[in-house]
């Protein structure tokens, strides 16, 4: 129970990164299954709610149950689109490449601000008898 030697396993920063990605990966993924289910599910229950109980029969269109399928259906693949095509383009490595970019562009600019700050700061010749320099002339 009480044991003299600690086992703590440190994760360095880039493995704890990697293994944040992957649970963020599986919940998407367990979330895109999830709503299959409840696609499959919906679905027959549509299916069960209009022609055997004769619900719906009254609507302007006959088969209204095909209709919500299919929108669901569509909602479904841009759900599929969304974990499998935009999360593996736009996924962390995509943001950590803008990431990137960005900070060199900003370091770009800050680079030529201080030296246009440079340029306009450079120390002027101080004229030896001017009387608006506060500073004492310089002897040599």
């Amino acid at each position: 129970m009480f044991s003299k030697t600690k086992k703590t396993e440190r994760i360095d920063p880039e493995q704890r990164e990697q293994y944040e990605y992957a649970r963020a990966r599986i919940r998407q993924k367990k979330g895109l299954m999830r709503h299959f289910i409840v696609f499959l599910v919906g679905s027959v229950l549509l299916i069960i709610i209009n022609p055997v109980l004769g619900i719906g029969d009254d609507f302007f269109i006959k088969n209204w149950f095909v209709w919500a399928i299919l929108i669901w259906v569509f909602l479904f693949l841009i759900h599929v689109f969304n974990v499998f095509i935009m999360k593996r383009f736009m996924g962390k490595e995509w943001e950590d490449r803008q990431l990137e970019k960005l900070k060199l562009k900003q370091e770009k600019r800050i680079s030529e601000l201080q030296k246009q700050v440079d340029k306009e700061i450079q120390p002027q010749e101080v004229k030896k008898n001017d009387p608006h320099n506060p500073l004492p002339p310089k002897t040599e």
